[in-house]
């Protein structure tokens, strides 16, 4: 069944009612196919006046949509060969951060990504894509493994952060992720990141400080959730809509400034409503980001990877 957002209420309402009117002419032999076609016609094009003018927030809620392709979806489409890699060779295996090698159109590669899963039971297994510290430290130990054989990374981001538990804490959370970024940062191979969902925070960069990053239409990326920042300047969750808009947290907004390097344009309504196209079309932009990557060599890709950052930091102010 299609999960609908709040603001979808009135498409919600007209696809109800065509699917209604289709069980109507199945059931009594009745030709509707005309006020079927008209109706079809209408919700479209309330769909595209909808997502013509997207909040903030509502893209927020669009990136966090349940049926949205997952990390493992993008593998399943997109990677050959898939050889998951395990553990972090310290404490234990974190199911949020997936990792492991295989082909990407036919060129060796490594893979990294956050998985939020998709129903109730793989959301708990993969703690709903918020990473502990041995989950960077698995990505950091494939990345160093890429380096040492010279392949390709590609990473697919879609976390409202890393686990902010107490055992976390007390199991080095902020040096993981810092050393995940430096691993990232030193990398001598090309590495594209996609930030397919959410990009929560540090957790998110850990697995995206990339010589490119890609950003979903409807995907966010921001230092914090808009849930958060209201709490902390306003004391009040409810003014996240707010937050949201003062954030910046829209693929519009960062290619503006330059912090993602390219946008992927959705399906009319969302990657959920057509994901075959989405994955398809996330695929070709990768691959067009990093055919030209693959001829670089170590030394180049670091220095330029480094200046994107420093760059960053220059031209932080809004």
């Amino acid at each position: 069944m299609r999960h609908f957002l709040d603001f979808e209420k009135p498409i919600a309402e007209l696809e109800g009612k065509i699917e209604e009117l289709r069980r109507t002419s199945d059931a009594g032999g009745i030709d509707v196919a005309e006020e079927v076609g008209r109706m079809r016609d209408k919700a479209q094009a309330l769909l595209r006046t909808t997502y013509g003018k997207l909040t903030p927030w509502q893209k927020t809620l669009v990136a966090r949509h349940p049926d949205r392709p997952k990390c493992l979806d993008y593998i399943a489409a997109l990677i050959e060969e898939w050889t998951p890699l395990a553990g972090d060779r310290a404490f234990a295996d974190d199911a949020a951060v997936i990792g492991g090698l295989g082909r990407f159109r036919g060129r060796a590669v490594a893979v990294l990504g956050t998985e939020k899963g998709s129903d109730t039971e793989s959301r708990v297994i993969h703690n709903f894509g918020m990473a502990r510290p041995e989950g960077y430290r698995k990505a950091r130990r494939i990345i160093e493994l890429a380096s040492r054989f010279n392949l390709p990374i590609l990473s697919f981001v879609d976390t409202a952060g890393a686990f902010p538990g107490i055992e976390a804490e007390a199991r080095g959370q902020s040096e993981a992720i810092a050393r995940s970024i430096e691993a990232c940062l030193d990398a001598p191979v090309p590495f594209v990141a996609t930030i397919i969902g959410e990009g929560g925070s540090g957790g998110a960069i850990a697995l995206a400080a990339a010589d490119r990053i890609l950003m979903l239409e409807h995907s966010i990326y921001s230092v914090i959730s808009p849930e958060g920042c209201a709490s902390i300047l306003w004391r009040d969750a409810a003014q996240a809509a707010t937050a949201a808009e003062a954030l910046k947290l829209t693929a519009e907004d960062l290619r503006r400034l330059n912090i993602v390097d390219a946008v992927v344009p959705e399906p009319m309504g969302g990657a959920h409503r057509d994901t075959a196209a989405t994955l398809a079309a996330v695929g070709d932009k990768v691959w067009g980001l990093l055919e030209p990557l693959l001829a670089l060599d170590g030394a180049t890709l670091r220095a330029r990877r480094r200046e994107k950052f420093l760059e960053m930091g220059r031209n932080s102010v809004v």
